[in-house]
């Protein structure tokens, strides 16, 4: 068994560390998820959790962690009649980004299901996370499929898989830990509720601290077990004040005057349903019993509001996370009550107590999360932003201009059938969907197709003997459901920055035409890239990622003037693509070019030159629309011709919106119904 690095020898990350520590008190809590950059020790801290949690009690032999006092009745093991009590060292079982669904709910043997009605079902790591931890790193890139299994089983606290008509039940309470890089793209929503807390985490900036950090993780790859040993009376001290909180927390008492700043910081914040009160309130709870106390105080509900509201309060994928912490005191003031206890909560785990965290190392200025300092800052109004993209050397370029207001944009989509990663764009053969037919399975069988398997075994029942009222099933029977639902795309964005672009109310349409499709890539959980063009040539602003927050934040940046160096962009996206095939060859592509179809640079015939760019996107077969940003009364339909050459569709930005298209239908339908009138 490997060693893990000690929870106390963690340097900084208090709040982190409170908040794995509040759920290992109160389970109840819901979870953490934890958001940072690469290389801050995120995972090292929740694996090192599992050391100090309690040893578990359960029924000996059962796969599924029953509590022998209160045995599961439904227990796929069970019933457990005479199964004594065992303990076992509590469990953190991670689930890998690209596991199967079989892997994560659990798999029955299909050919005996069918052949001899037994429910021969192998367990998975949510019967294995059960009473434990189930951890989860880079959470935000798993996929659909497995995140729809996740939500059922937090909200019921159970598993149920179905497989043609045999069903198997089993509990699957877990504490929930999620890591993950806000760069790489962001949650949905509905996971995203389901843990209690968030936290922000940041490599610290202050030398010392930095010194600590290398110094401690160098000496325990140079000798695992003798760290360890150093640790061991920190870790114990840590153990037993988790098993004293858990001893007083049911005795901590909640009191009205708490409950109303509560349900007034919720209402201030306007996050949505009634969970984040609920989590607010067992975290204060928690956070009393952590620091010894038996009732709550309002510093407790500042405390919990801090971790639990952050990421409730998102309105949109853009919005950053954090609270404005003057916001939420002024709330806390205003609904004070006078039975407020005069004691000074407990700091916490960096306080230098028993366990305290940190092996000794105080808190450094600096370290911890600020989420408030995460969003873009605002520029004076006339400068550029700090990021932009430096000039190229054209003449009358403008500083960035906001995107105008996103709206609801109308389908766009891949043709034909892909294999891509689960999403909700265009069609493609997934695993999960509606059935279109059956096959013969390539390797283990994961979704029986029963009336195909049977419609293959039944002309050879009586050749096989068949005598009782079983049906005689061999693996050449068996059939494979063929389903299809959607896939995920990357979507390339190639827009137009250039002067006859600049105009800065037509700027900020295209800007907000762009952001509201991003909007659409983020929901139909697509990759998005971004190439702009404009001066002398073009840039890849952003290179194909899962983040759609850092594609919106470099739009947001983005400056125009100059000439329109048209085949410089399509050229750059070509390369774009190429690339990105070769990464990830099943996900499908889908180019979107914004631009009023203009060629101004790029050689002596500008306008041949992005032709032929265009036809090299044709011959690769990428799907392309052109989104044509051409205004006035008199239009030159390049974007038109644009779109022909690449083969693909053009659409104007009135076009775009899906209530115009709506409108269109509601318009032809008015019309008919006249026409038949008349």
């Amino acid at each position: 068994m490997s060693i893990r690095f000690p929870f106390t020898a963690v340097v900084g990350m208090d709040d982190l560390r409170l908040a794995l520590l509040l759920n290992a008190v109160s389970p109840a809590v819901g979870g953490v998820l934890v958001r940072g950059e690469k290389g801050t020790a995120k995972s090292t801290a929740v694996r090192a959790l599992a050391e100090l949690l309690p040893e578990v009690a359960v029924v000996a032999g059962c796969r599924f962690s029953c509590d022998p006092g209160s045995p599961d009745p439904g227990c796929p093991d069970g019933p457990h009649l005479d199964g004594g009590p065992d303990a076992r060292p509590a469990r953190m079982v991670e689930l890998p980004v690209g596991a199967s669904e079989d892997r994560l709910v659990g798999a029955l043997d299909i050919e005996r299901a069918l052949a001899e009605g037994v429910k021969a079902f192998e367990p998975g790591l949510l019967a294995a996370a059960h009473r434990g931890i189930l951890y989860v790193d880079e959470v935000n890139l798993l996929s659909d499929h497995l995140i729809d299994h996740l939500l059922d089983a937090a909200a019921m606290g159970a598993s149920h898989v179905e497989r043609e008509g045999v069903s198997v039940r089993h509990a699957a309470r877990f504490l929930l830990v999620g890591t993950m890089n806000p760069e790489e793209g962001e949650l949905r929503p509905q996971l995203l509720d389901r843990f209690g807390l968030t936290v922000e985490v940041a490599a610290s900036r202050d030398p010392q601290q930095r010194v600590e950090v290398v110094r401690r993780r160098l000496a325990f790859e140079d000798d695992p077990a003798g760290f360890a040993a150093r640790w061991a009376g920190e870790e114990a001290a840590l153990r037993e004040r988790i098993v004293a909180a858990r001893e007083l927390l049911p005795r901590v008492v909640l009191g009205d005057a708490v409950l109303l700043q509560i349900a007034a910081t919720c209402a201030a914040f306007e996050v949505d349903g009634m969970r984040a009160d609920i989590v607010m309130a067992r975290t204060a709870t928690a956070l009393a019993a952590w620091a010894g106390r038996d009732e709550v105080t309002s510093e407790d509900v500042r405390r919990a509001a801090l971790l639990a509201l952050p990421h409730r309060r998102r309105r949109n994928p853009f919005d950053a996370p954090g609270l404005d912490e003057s916001k939420l005191d002024e709330t806390l003031e205003q609904f004070q009550g006078d039975d407020r206890p005069d004691d000074d909560p407990d700091p916490g785990p960096g306080d230098g107590g028993p366990g305290g965290g940190g092996g000794g190392v105080p808190p450094q200025g600096g370290e911890g999360p600020a989420p408030e300092t995460d969003s873009v800052p605002e520029q004076a109004p006339g400068t550029a932003p700090e990021h932009a993209p430096a000039p190229q050397g054209a003449a009358g370029e403008r500083a960035a201009v906001a995107a105008g207001e996103p709206f609801r944009t109308r389908m766009l989509s891949v043709p034909g059938l892909g294999d891509g990663a689960a999403g909700r764009r265009s069609r493609a053969r997934t695993p999960n969907g509606r059935t279109t037919g059956a096959t013969r399975p390539e390797g283990a069988l994961t979704k029986l197709h029963l009336a195909a398997t049977v419609r293959a075994a039944a002309p050879h029942q009586k050749a096989r003997g068949r005598s009782g009222p079983g049906l005689v099933v061999r693996r050449d029977d068996l059939r494979q459901a063929v389903r299809e639902g959607r896939e995920g795309n990357l979507v390339l964005f190639v827009v137009d920055a250039s002067g006859s672009m600049a105009a800065r109310k037509r700027m900020g349409a295209v800007k907000g035409a762009v952001l509201s499709l991003l909007l659409d890539a983020y929901q139909r959980r697509d990759k998005v890239g971004l190439v702009t063009f404009r001066g002398r040539g073009a840039e890849l602003a952003l290179p194909p990622t899962s983040s759609v927050d850092a594609a919106a934040a470099r739009l947001e940046e983005l400056p125009t003037g100059g000439r329109t160096p048209l085949s410089a962009g399509l050229l750059k996206a070509h390369d774009a693509l190429r690339v990105e095939r070769l990464r990830d060859p099943s996900r499908r592509p889908l180019l979107v070019v914004v631009t009023d179809g203009r060629a101004t640079g790029g050689g002596p015939d500008p306008v041949g030159t992005a032709a032929r760019a265009a036809r090299l996107h044709a011959a690769d077969g990428t799907a392309s629309v052109v989104v044509d940003c051409e205004a006035g009364p008199v239009r030159l339909g390049l974007a038109g011709n644009l779109a022909r050459e690449l083969g693909g569709t053009a659409v104007t930005l009135d076009e775009l919106r899906a209530d115009a298209i709506a409108g269109l239908v509601r318009e032809a339908q008015v019309n008919r119904s006249v026409r038949r009138a008349a």
